[in-house]
């Protein structure tokens, strides 16, 4: 009878155990997928682009079931925007662009990312648009005196090839956003408008022309809306199920922060500068090496900066000859020309620097006026201390012994022809000078120059006995 009952008990423990077993089994089979939120406001640029590749990445090796691109933005950088719709793309997870909270917007090159995503929302009081590409030239001859023969000529050249490059710029970005709204299925004419005339739409106005898919007023009101909607990726078909799911928001690591430091226009000239500051301090003063070691670095960091932005040749080449212009001025006698020149040069160089009217990454005006002070100050100053140290006379070292003054010695156990004398507080071999014969003792007497360690002197004058 004992037995019979513990192996009852056994059995429906083992049942029990079974049917939570089964019940974690099922829970977790319905735990949805996580949602990573990835915040992206601001100027788009290179920092910003490599940290969403990142993101994206980093979701597809979560498998997360949604990406969403929280976006503020008023344009950016034309490569670091195809980078980041090239990652969009190809991504395996599927990617919504919401734009968000109120009052944000997707300007400009936000325009093409919310058209490259799988899912486009927009928050009440938000706006999307104006997307024609920023004009590298200025086109048209309005406002200007006619002019006839050669100069007509050459002005209206110069109009057609700007106004070709305009047209090339205009076709390429319009074509862009035309293959995107096409790829996911939205309003391709609006989409072309807001290239070509840089129009601009409200959160309503948007999903009623069909250029976005849905509105929310939040983030959980977007997930709450998108659960069970289907979005096909390079991957195939996704079905979400992002009611209840939980929310991972990624914020940029200390690669992204850095990346966006010293990419901003003004830190990278600052680096520049700085760069060049240490090594013409250890030029000037040879052997200081922590200048020259931290100037090395400030440059090659500050370079790297430059040449992840649109940076324009002609202004980096102005920059560098107005600070070799203020160099020379130190070591050439032109009354203040070269120096005025490398101010001038320097200042229009920094203006030129960088080869876009993009917002957020333009270098102001007070900066380069700064720069160009204090690179002025620092160079004349610097400049004038080492002049200085080259032009005092040599005190210490075998330089410094020709004209030395010393008193003669007795001669004792010194070798034939030479003789002993105290030149500064040393005992020195000496001998006399174009075959002369020493001087007697305590006479006074100049050194002329220095062999090894003998050197050769002329007689001063005597001395009185008891005098040294």
């Amino acid at each position: 009878m004992t037995k019979k009952l513990v192996d009852c008990v056994w059995t429906c423990v083992r049942l029990l155990l079974g049917a939570l077993v089964l019940t974690a089994s099922a829970h977790a089979a319905e735990a949805p997928a996580p949602v990573v939120v990835i915040p992206l406001k601001g100027a788009i640029g290179p920092a910003s682009a490599d940290f969403v590749v990142r993101s994206l990445a980093r979701a597809a090796t979560g498998h997360a079931q949604l990406a969403v691109l929280q976006l503020d933005t008023p344009g950016g950088l034309d490569l670091s925007m195809r980078t980041l719709i090239q990652a969009m793309l190809a991504s395996p997870v599927p990617v919504a662009v919401f734009i968000a909270p109120s009052g944000a917007r997707a300007a400009s090159a936000g325009t093409y990312i919310a058209y490259a995503s799988h899912i486009a929302a927009m928050a009440p009081g938000t706006t999307l648009g104006a997307a024609s590409p920023v004009q590298l030239g200025i086109g048209g001859t309005g406002g200007e005196p006619s002019r006839t023969g050669k100069e007509a000529s050459a002005t209206n050249s110069q109009a057609d090839s700007q106004s070709t490059e305009t047209r090339k710029q205009m076709q390429d970005a319009a074509a862009y956003i035309r293959g995107l709204a096409q790829l996911r299925g939205r309003n391709a004419q609006w989409a072309e408008r807001a290239v070509r005339e840089a129009v601009a739409l409200s959160a309503d106005e948007a999903l009623a022309q069909h250029v976005i898919d849905l509105n929310a007023a939040d983030l959980p009101d977007l997930l709450s809306k998108l659960d069970g909607r289907h979005v096909r990726t390079v991957s195939g078909e996704h079905v979400l199920a992002t009611r209840g799911a939980a929310i991972e928001t990624l914020e940029p690591d200390w690669r992204s922060r850095f990346l966006a430091t010293i990419t901003d226009p003004s830190v990278a000239l600052i680096l520049m500068m700085i760069g060049l500051y240490g090594l013409f301090f250890e030029f000037a003063n040879p052997g200081m090496v922590l200048p020259g070691v931290a100037g090395a670095i400030c440059l090659l960091v500050g370079l790297f900066a430059l040449q992840l932005l649109p940076v324009s040749y002609v202004g980096l080449g102005l920059v560098v000859f107005g600070l070799g212009c203020l160099i020379a001025e130190m070591f050439l006698p032109t009354f203040g020309a070269l120096g005025i020149g490398g101010i001038v040069a320097f200042a229009i160089g920094a203006l030129m620097l960088i080869d876009t009217d993009v917002p957020g990454f333009g270098i102001p005006l007070g900066l380069v006026i700064g720069l160009a002070l204090f690179t002025a100050l620092f160079v004349f100053v610097v400049g004038g201390v080492a002049l200085k140290a080259r032009r005092r006379p040599v005190v210490t070292g075998a330089e410094a012994m020709p004209g030395s003054i010393g008193v003669m010695l007795a001669s004792e156990g010194a070798p034939p022809g030479s003789g002993w004398a105290r030149v500064r507080g040393e005992r020195w071999r000496v001998r006399g000078g174009d075959a002369q014969a020493l001087p007697a003792e305590g006479a006074r007497v100049r050194v002329i120059s220095r062999q090894g360690l003998t050197l050769t002197v002329e007689t001063l004058e005597a001395i009185k006995p008891g005098h040294s």
